[in-house]
């Protein structure tokens, strides 16, 4: 995998009741626009909120799109143990329909997360986000991916282009 050819995605796990569909609609054009720039590889990090709907818009455009993938890059095997059992079905689903799976560690750590988000970065030449806030991990994920040079797409601005 090329990093030219490779989107990580990373954003908050609270994304308002009222933006939801909109990220979705943003993310789905997103991934058209980029894989019309032959990028085809899509990471995400298997977290609540914005990384669920970004595996799920890969995931519904895989019949569009064949050659894009979607690549789970997750922190832990547990990562879902304690979540409301309707959020871990829908990460079973998602991982059951990946291409591919990573994990960070095989255990919980109280660094798995930040492994996790630098290793979408580190294999990405774009990353595509959904940052309002300024602190916490989405936060920190983005600015490390400024520092190694990523294309940065943030949905949660009113333009946002490709």
């Amino acid at each position: 995998m090329k990093k030219a050819q490779t989107c990580c995605f990373t954003g908050h796990r609270n994304i308002p009741k009222g933006e939801y569909e909109t990220v979705a609609e943003k993310l789905e054009s997103t991934i058209r626009e980029l894989e019309q720039k032959n990028v085809i590889y899509f990471g995400a990090g298997g977290a609540l909120g914005f990384d669920t709907i970004a595996a799920q818009s890969v995931i519904k455009l895989k019949a569009e799109l064949p050659r894009i993938k979607l690549i789970l890059v997750l922190p832990c095997r547990s990562q879902a143990q304690k979540w409301p059992e309707p959020d871990q079905q829908v990460y079973e689903m998602i991982k059951a329909q990946a291409d591919k799976i990573v994990y960070t560690s095989q255990d919980y750590t109280s660094d798995c997360m930040f492994k996790r988000n630098r290793h979408l970065v580190e294999h990405s030449g774009i990353c595509v986000c959904y940052l309002i806030k300024q602190r916490g991990g989405t936060a920190h994920t983005v600015r490390y991916a400024k520092t190694k040079g990523l294309q940065i797409i943030n949905l949660a601005e009113e333009e946002s282009h490709v």
